[in-house]
């Protein structure tokens, strides 16, 4: 029998409720303070995106134009706050239209020769991939080219960049420490030029980035050049100081280094860092 009465009952019952009311309500706070703390420091939370709200604009060399686009888009869909202008050219060429004020937020080059001559509008430049160069030859190689010392053969039409242009001064450079003397029917602004050269038939052979025969397919024949006989590419990416989204350009350039963008790149062919 209890020894309880029963109004005594009621106001015991009450307060064991009421305790276990409190805490569920507790266990939100603390979640609600969880989520705002994580917003805070990695804008997971649908409140705050995980890069501030921005119009980008990355200016990129052209080897670039495709792993780019593809991050474009995997960054926009996981950014929603940010969208993202890509304009791609030779490394030169992106040079001068910074010099010459170009509004833009980033730069990404393909050498760091050309991001160093830019110091005085860039922030701090980070190598955010590598690659190579390979020989293209026309579709189903038909001049049986199989090494550097092939291209000398005049009569061969080969296609190089120009000297200024980063892919054209790794060919040189290549060339050169071979001892292997081209004369080029063209030189071109920039390494898709040149493949598109090759690939439409207008020349026999030329130098690209292997990332760039990659995505050529079997519209060309592509050719393997010896590491001893190779050069590594190196392409820095650095914010403008000019930009006036500094926070949402440096969490893009961070991404890129990422896993996540590490992972589109070195897919694309490019090599780490």
């Amino acid at each position: 029998m209890s020894l309880i009465s029963t109004p005594a009952r009621r106001r015991a019952t009450t307060a064991v409720l009421a305790a276990a009311l409190l805490v569920p309500l507790a266990a939100c706070s603390k979640s609600d303070d969880g989520e705002k703390k994580d917003a805070a420091g990695s804008g997971s939370s649908a409140s705050a995106p995980a890069a501030p709200a921005a119009n980008l604009t990355v200016l990129a060399a052209s080897s670039l134009t495709d792993v780019f686009n593809t991050a474009k888009t995997v960054y926009e869909k996981t950014h929603p706050g940010t969208k993202i202008t890509l304009s791609f050219a030779g490394s030169q060429e992106l040079a001068a239209q910074v010099k010459q004020g170009a509004p833009a937020d980033a730069l990404v080059t393909a050498d760091t020769k050309t991001m160093d001559g830019l110091k005085a509008e860039t922030g701090d430049a980070t190598i955010i991939a590598k690659n190579r160069l390979v020989i293209v030859a026309g579709k189903d190689n038909p001049y049986k080219i199989g090494a550097l010392k092939d291209l000398a053969d005049t009569k061969i039409k080969v296609v190089l960049a120009a000297p200024e242009v980063p892919v054209g001064k790794y060919s040189k450079q290549i060339l050169d420490a071979q001892k292997i003397e081209v004369k080029p029917v063209s030189q071109e602004p920039n390494v898709r030029a040149v493949l598109s050269k090759v690939e439409l038939g207008e020349a026999d052979a030329g130098l690209v980035y292997k990332t760039d025969s990659i995505k050529s397919g079997d519209k060309v024949a592509s050719v393997d050049i010896p590491d001893e006989q190779n050069v590594v590419a190196s392409y820095p990416a650095a914010a403008l100081k000019a930009s006036k989204n500094a926070e949402a350009t440096a969490a893009f350039l961070a991404w890129l280094s990422s896993p996540e963008g590490q992972r589109i790149l070195q897919d694309a062919g490019f090599q780490k860092p």
